[in-house]
């Protein structure tokens, strides 16, 4: 009873600080109207495909891998029609605050609610999760799964049933979640287990990958498409890197998620937590150890690497860090470490805020989010003109290279052969009769939503160049739009 008093103004706080949590997101879904990233833009087409009765393309130019469970809901929402980009994004914003109420419940199952509440605030000052919410990446909701399934696994070892329905939706999100599946299959199986719950369990941990098969299986008529559609699309872009670069990638991609002084408060966290609470350590230390093997498996495997599919390490480590801030409250009053603990924390936190006061820039937050909004209504505006819906008469739309066309086909309810890159083709759209569009404007060129040219894709420059006997019929500040009939 003790315990739960003092407990209490923990917990108070937390369900304070997740009431404003929704509402401040609410208010930031209200104010920032954005739209769904690349990845997630193509789910919401190929979920239309479905309902209008057609096999989705994903074997388009450029498309990224399909993740099963976002087409599934996709097609969900197709029938809201122009409302469903929105509607999606409701729905990674409310998995970010489900995702910072994950972090608390783990922090305070694994150890104390402090240290619960120390990691759900220090997810919140990671702007790179909210970041990927307010643009719809299925990596949000993917992440509050995996979260929400250690804490419940945390609060009661080999729990199963909701635990597995987490992670086999997880693993129509991403397959890093397969690996998950696994070990929580042989955790599972490791107490003198009958034989049938074994084999049953075994199905629970197979249901993602299977599933996933038969849809690429359905769909291309090859069950193994998506490792190989991801490997060819990595060389593509230029996104391979060899094994032997992982340990550096790890540690600056790490730096990145957390940043350095946070990665630092971790590992002092994992050294404090075993030393102080080792028992209670061991889920947080799977999930960042389970991310770091995935992520050395993408590498050995010359998949794409990127940050992303260090994610869930990044979380594992961030709880640790609460733990070295907060972790004090493990032990008992009068402990000998309890006050020196204190002192330090405090100097730790201390530094934390300032360091967060002196890196964090609200001005960037709003201009990357107002352009990025501002950029996709402009291209609606364009491809709804009267002009423009007499040139496709004369042919299909062309844009620049890949990026472009999901938002294209989105905006014009268009086939993959009504919308194509000139990237793709053989002589980059020069001859090609139809309706042609262009980024146009100061930096557009490099611009991370539509700029053809980024550090990491080298399109031959033709594709920015009007063919012979192109006529302009529209411009606006960041587009131009050419005819050839």
């Amino acid at each position: 009873m003790l315990a739960r008093l003092r407990a209490a103004p923990a917990r108070t706080w937390a369900w304070v600080g997740f009431a404003l949590l929704c509402a401040g997101a609410a208010i930031g879904y209200l104010v920032y109207p954005t739209y769904p990233n690349y990845d997630s833009a193509y789910s919401l087409i190929w979920g239309r495909e479905l309902l209008d009765g057609h096999l989705p393309s994903f074997d388009a130019y450029r498309a990224p891998t399909e993740h099963p469970l976002a087409v599934a809901f996709s097609a969900v929402l197709a029938p809201l029609g122009d409302a469903a980009p929105r509607v999606w994004l409701a729905l990674t914003v409310a998995s970010f605050c489900v995702l910072v109420a994950g972090m608390y419940r783990l922090g305070r199952v694994a150890f104390t609610p402090w240290v619960g509440l120390v990691a759900a605030l220090l997810v919140l000052s990671r702007l790179d999760y909210a970041f990927l919410a307010a643009r719809g990446y299925v990596d949000v909701p993917y992440l509050a799964m995996i979260v929400w399934a250690a804490a419940l696994e945390t609060e009661r070892p080999r729990r199963g049933g909701l635990v597995w329905v987490l992670l086999v939706l997880a693993g129509l999100l991403r397959p890093e979640a397969w690996i998950l599946g696994g070990v929580y299959w042989l955790w599972c199986a490791v107490p003198a287990q009958p034989w049938a719950r074994r084999i049953r369990t075994a199905g629970y941990a197979a249901a993602a990958p299977v599933l996933w098969a038969l849809t690429d299986a359905i769909v291309t008529g090859d069950p193994g498409f998506s490792l190989s559609h991801t490997n060819a699309l990595a060389a593509d872009l230029n996104r391979q890197r060899s094994a032997s670069e992982a340990p550096s990638l790890l540690i600056h991609y790490l730096d990145k998620l957390v940043k350095w002084p946070v990665l630092l408060g971790a590992v002092l966290g994992v050294v404090l937590a075993l030393a102080f609470a080792r028992r209670r350590a061991g889920v947080p230390l799977a999930m960042t150890l389970s991310g770091v093997a995935t992520f050395g498996a993408i590498a050995v495997a010359g998949l794409a690497v990127i940050d992303r599919y260090l994610a869930i390490s990044a979380l594992g480590l961030l709880v640790f860090a609460g733990f070295a801030v907060a972790g004090f409250s493990v032990l008992p009053e009068g402990h000998r470490a309890r006050r020196p603990w204190i002192a330090a924390a405090a100097l730790v936190a201390l530094g934390g805020v300032l360091f967060t006061a002196t890196h964090f820039h609200p001005g960037y937050i709003d201009r990357e989010l107002t352009t990025r909004r501002e950029l996709r209504q402009e291209l609606s505006r364009v491809v709804h003109t009267p002009a423009f819906a007499l040139a496709r008469r004369c042919g299909p739309v062309t844009v620049p290279n890949h990026k472009l066309v999901p938002d294209t086909r989105w905006l014009l309810h268009a086939d993959a052969d009504e919308v194509v890159a000139r990237s793709g083709l053989r002589d980059f759209g020069r001859e090609t009769k139809g309706v042609h569009l262009f980024v146009a404007g100061p930096g557009m060129l490099e611009n991370p939503t539509y700029g053809p040219f980024d550090h990491t894709v080298e399109d031959d420059p033709l594709i920015q160049v009007p063919g012979p006997g192109a006529i302009l019929i529209d411009r606006s500040p960041d587009f131009a739009v050419y005819a050839t009939c």
